[in-house]
Parts: structure tokens; C-alpha cells; sequence
């Protein structure tokens, strides 16, 4: 990557990074698990068992309940705030003509911004597990986690699982990320690229839960999102995982690669 390559990220994600929008949406995404482990503070004493029940006896758990509970679709809505605003936000500002008249030219351009796109996913999944984190030794005792195999780790083992959740959930996010990235390239709307999206997204959790039509759950995003709980077993699922980052880079080869050929040959106008 070139140095001119290197300025033109760093402003796209100081950009990204500035907007109140998006500092709102990650606000957002911090204030949740406060929310979850708040209420799971107060409703601990009545339910000893499932997941509450963990959570209050290891606030190390609050944060893979944190991603149980925002991956479907609050984390989603925010990445695709970001990805959706990515081509059709600057198309309707009028600005995206003074882009594309830099020597980056259209393909590298889009390719930086994709790379915005997913170093936003990862601030987002790092914001959930962060706050989480934060939130779970404040309110509950920390101590050896027990994982839905019914092994117990050590609290440093859990730790360095909770980093492998975030990699994950940013990959997903990242699959995503493409997708609204190519709406982008559709429309001069950003507010119909980003509904777009997260109407897929909906669409996707829907199907995935009808059972009669299960047989397409293995191609649908959304299905794959859960299999970070790979994380919380020993040993590791890393063959469901694996699966998983490969839907994922499926994902964003056919949705990036739709994004390039209509950029790419796009008439800017506005």
C-alpha cells in the first residue's frame, strides 16, 4: 500500500470515525451490555440457572452473552450504517466526483473503503466486548469459566476466548459489510442502502428459523453468525468456525466483486 493509499485510508477512517452517527451507533453498542448486565444484576437472584445464572456467578460470561444477544441484529444495524453510507453517501453529497478524481482511481478507492468498512466492525465487536468486560467486574465475581461443553477454563483461557469471539463477530460483520457495500454502489440513497441491508439481514434470521426450509440455513449469512460459540467449547469448534469464515469470505468475494463491476462502470453525475 502506497503512502498516497495510506493518507486516503486514514481519512476515510478518521472520517468514519468523526461523524456523530457513528459515535452515536457505537455509543449504543456500549450501552447495551451495560443494559443486559444490569438487569441481569437484578433479576440474578430469581433465576440461579441458564445463562443468567452464569453471568452472575462470572461476569467474564456477561460478554459472550453480550454477542448471543446483540449479533442478530443491533450489531448488524450498526455496520450497515457505516457500509450502506459508504458510495451512496457520498454520491448524494456530491463529493464522490472529487474522489474519484485522485490518482487512486476507482478500484483502489473502493477497496479502501472496504477496508474502513471492516476496521469499523472490528471497533464495533471490541466496543461490545470491551463494555462488556468493564461491566461484568464491576457487577459480578470473576473467576474460571465454565464452557458449554462443561469444561472450566482458567479467567486468562476465557480472556483470550472472548478475543477469538470478537475476530469472528468482526468477520461476520465484515460479510456484511460487502453486502451493503455493493447496495451502495446501487443507489444514490444512503438511507435505502442501509434499510436494504438490514431488511436482508431480517430476512435471513426469518428463514434460518423456519425449519420446513432448512436445507438453505447452511447458504444463508445470518446462519453462520452463532458459530462463535465454537469458542465456548473444549476443544475449540473450530471446525464449525472454519466453515464459518469460509461463508464468510464467500460472502465478500461475490459481494465485493458486485460492488466492482457496477463501480467500476458507474456514471457519476451528481
Amino acid at each position: 500500500m502506497s503512502r498516497h493509499d495510506m493518507r486516503l485510508l486514514a481519512s476515510e477512517v478518521g472520517l468514519t470515525f468523526r461523524r456523530p452517527r457513528n459515535l452515536a451507533m457505537l455509543g449504543v453498542l456500549a450501552a447495551v451490555p451495560v443494559l443486559i448486565g444490569v438487569a441481569i444484576r437484578v433479576v440474578a437472584g430469581d433465576d440461579g440457572g441458564s445463562i443468567i445464572g452464569q453471568v452472575a456467578g462470572n461476569g467474564l460470561v456477561l460478554t459472550f452473552a453480550a454477542f448471543f444477544i446483540m449479533l442478530p441484529l443491533v450489531l448488524p444495524l450498526a455496520v450497515s450504517v457505516v457500509a450502506g453510507d459508504a458510495i451512496a453517501g457520498e454520491a448524494a453529497q456530491g463529493t464522490l466526483r472529487y474522489l474519484l478524481a485522485a490518482p487512486a482511481g476507482r478500484t483502489r478507492l473502493l477497496v479502501l473503503k472496504y477496508v474502513n468498512i471492516v476496521i469499523y466492525c472490528l471497533a464495533a465487536c471490541a466496543v461490545v466486548a470491551l463494555s462488556a468486560l468493564v461491566v461484568g467486574l464491576a457487577l459480578f465475581p470473576v473467576g474460571p469459566v465454565t464452557l458449554l461443553s462443561g469444561t472450566t477454563i482458567p479467567a486468562a483461557e476465557g480472556l483470550l476466548r472472548v478475543g477469538v469471539v470478537v475476530l469472528y463477530a468482526a468477520a461476520g460483520m465484515a460479510a456484511l459489510g460487502a453486502i451493503a457495500l455493493a447496495v451502495s454502489t446501487l443507489t444514490d440513497a444512503p438511507i435505502g442502502a442501509v434499510a436494504a441491508s438490514v431488511v436482508l439481514v431480517v430476512v435471513g434470521q426469518v428463514l434460518g428459523a423456519i425449519p420446513q426450509i432448512s436445507a438453505i440455513r447452511p447458504y444463508l449469512l445470518t446462519s453462520w453468525w452463532s458459530s462463535f460459540n465454537g469458542a465456548l467449547r473444549a476443544p475449540m469448534a473450530t471446525d464449525d468456525m472454519g466453515r464459518g469464515l469460509l461463508a464468510f469470505a464467500a460472502y465478500i468475494v461475490v459481494f465485493g466483486s458486485i460492488a466492482w463491476s457496477r463501480f467500476t462502470s458507474k456514471d457519476i453525475t451528481a
